[in-house]
């Protein structure tokens, strides 16, 4: 069990079942009255958040998240099919559960998955990789005075702003956080 005043950013709890993880919190004393922790909280499940103040002796459930990193096998159009690397065991995940990693991963890269009561419930992809260029417009002599970038797009399907002396079959390397190009491989 957690008490309220022992919260802090990151930290994991549950309320009636539902995991939640800290994202803010404040203790605050006021001069009159009784002290409380006023904090900004997130449902790991579906996202929402919300904000309330709680007695610091208020206790909750400690919401147990598991981590596995897992290698992504392949898709068979509806599922996407990850391994545990220790195990061997295969998980299929759902669509939805996999959209935003799924951009930026190839078949056998391995992806950090998280987990509440042997349910996935987020898949993130490495920070960095190094994909290769699939198509991408040629550059235009001239061009180069300033920061000019263009879309290129990598073998994952995904679209990123490159340079504009990066050309097709080039290997780059991306922030999986922001999309961004950080250079060549």
């Amino acid at each position: 069990m957690i008490f309220a005043g022992e919260f802090r950013k990151g930290m994991t709890f549950e309320i009636d079942g539902d995991p939640y993880v800290v994202l803010d919190f404040q203790h605050v004393k006021p001069g009159k009255g009784a002290a409380f922790v006023r904090t900004k909280y997130k449902n790991i499940l579906n996202g929402a958040i919300r904000e309330e103040a709680f007695n610091p002796n208020d206790k909750f459930p400690k919401a147990h998240i598991e981590t596995k990193n897992m290698q992504y096998l392949y898709s068979d159009g509806e599922l996407y099919y990850f391994m545990d690397e220790e195990t061997y065991e295969q998980a299929p995940l759902m669509a939805d559960q996999v959209a935003d990693a799924m951009q930026w991963l190839r078949e056998n890269d391995v992806a950090t998955i998280k987990f509440y009561k042997d349910n996935a419930f987020l898949v993130e992809a490495p920070n960095f990789v190094e994909l290769k260029i699939t198509e991408t417009e040629p550059g235009v002599k001239g061009d180069t005075a300033t920061n000019v970038t263009k879309a290129a797009t990598v073998e994952t399907g995904a679209i990123v702003q490159v340079p504009i002396f990066i050309e097709s079959g080039e290997i780059i390397k991306i922030d999986t956080r922001s999309g961004e190009y950080l250079g060549r491989a």
